[in-house]
């Protein structure tokens, strides 16, 4: 049981710093970014040609990742997504540009750096052996670290410093804070530049336990959308708890379903649609309309 709920907390872990760039990024500017997991995959590999090809530490090839895919999400806000929000009151627009983006990053991801499975070698060796009770890689426990010290870092950026406050208003009441002075098409680039980055970072530190390859990008977008939907769309406490419940639910499954085959996530989305069918919203979102 106590090897269950360690393998949860690492997974959720994981999986809350990948939801909560997909649920900021919702938050501000009410766009289903479907190219958020090619972003978690762009990441992965920025962060695998940086160590694996060029040397260098593990925590450059980190910074990398966040820094290209920040720069890479800003661009994407101020020359797509921007004008088509102006141009277009639909939100079929936004959500089919998001998937041209998600397809144009595959591609990109493609011709840049193959559609072969990539990993880079462990950054600690060793494996944690508590009585035989918790057995887990030192690696992973460092990983897990570093997830969580960016969640609690991505928390007190957005309670407590200045553009993380405008961010927060922007997403409560959009016009209320344009009209309170706060820029919103400074803070909306802001918002989805550091949404990208945290998809980048996600992809960056999973890169060294699971490895990354192209056809991980819409299995990843698919369980941020089930994390956000369980916690409440653009809640940003609703996706640290839709991450860490649906590692939990992760966990669970591939323990005790394991002698039943591969049915563990047929299981979390038979579970997920009876929870949606009672509660709409999620967990903290309020009801829609």
């Amino acid at each position: 049981m106590e090897q269950i709920v360690v393998n949860g907390l690492y997974l959720g872990a994981q999986y809350a710093v990948i939801a909560l760039g997909l649920t900021l990024i919702f938050s501000l500017m009410n766009v289903l970014n479907f190219a958020h997991g090619q972003m978690y995959v762009l990441g992965g590999f920025i962060t695998y040609t940086v160590v694996s090809q060029f040397h260098l530490p593990y925590i450059v090839g980190l910074v990398t990742s966040a820094v290209a895919l920040a720069v890479i999400g800003a661009l994407l806000e101020r020359f797509l997504f921007r004008p088509v929000i102006a141009r277009s009151k639909r939100e079929e627009s936004t959500m089919l540009l998001a998937a041209g983006v998600a397809f144009f990053l595959d591609a990109v991801t493609l011709l840049i750096f193959g559609e072969k499975q990539r990993g880079i070698p462990k950054i600690i060796n060793g494996v944690l052996n508590w009585n035989f009770i918790i057995v887990m890689p030192y690696d992973r426990i460092l990983i897990g670290v570093l997830a969580i010290a960016l969640i609690a870092g991505f928390i007190v950026f957005m309670q407590f410093s200045r553009s993380g406050r405008a961010m927060r208003a922007l997403a409560q009441d959009r016009m209320a804070a344009q009209l309170m002075g706060v820029d919103v098409d400074r803070y909306s680039m802001i918002g989805f530049a550091l949404g990208a980055m945290l998809a980048g970072l996600a992809g960056g530190l999973l890169v060294s336990i699971t490895g990354v390859n192209l056809g991980m990008g819409g299995p990843t977008s698919i369980k941020a959308f089930m994390m956000i939907m369980i916690g409440g769309a653009g809640v940003i406490s609703g996706a640290i708890a839709g991450g860490f419940i649906l590692g939990m639910m992760e966990s669970v499954g591939l323990t005790v379903l394991a002698s039943y085959g591969d049915i563990t996530y047929l299981v979390i989305f038979a579970s997920l649609m009876v929870f949606l069918a009672i509660r709409p919203q999620g967990m903290m979102g309020k009801p829609w309309g």
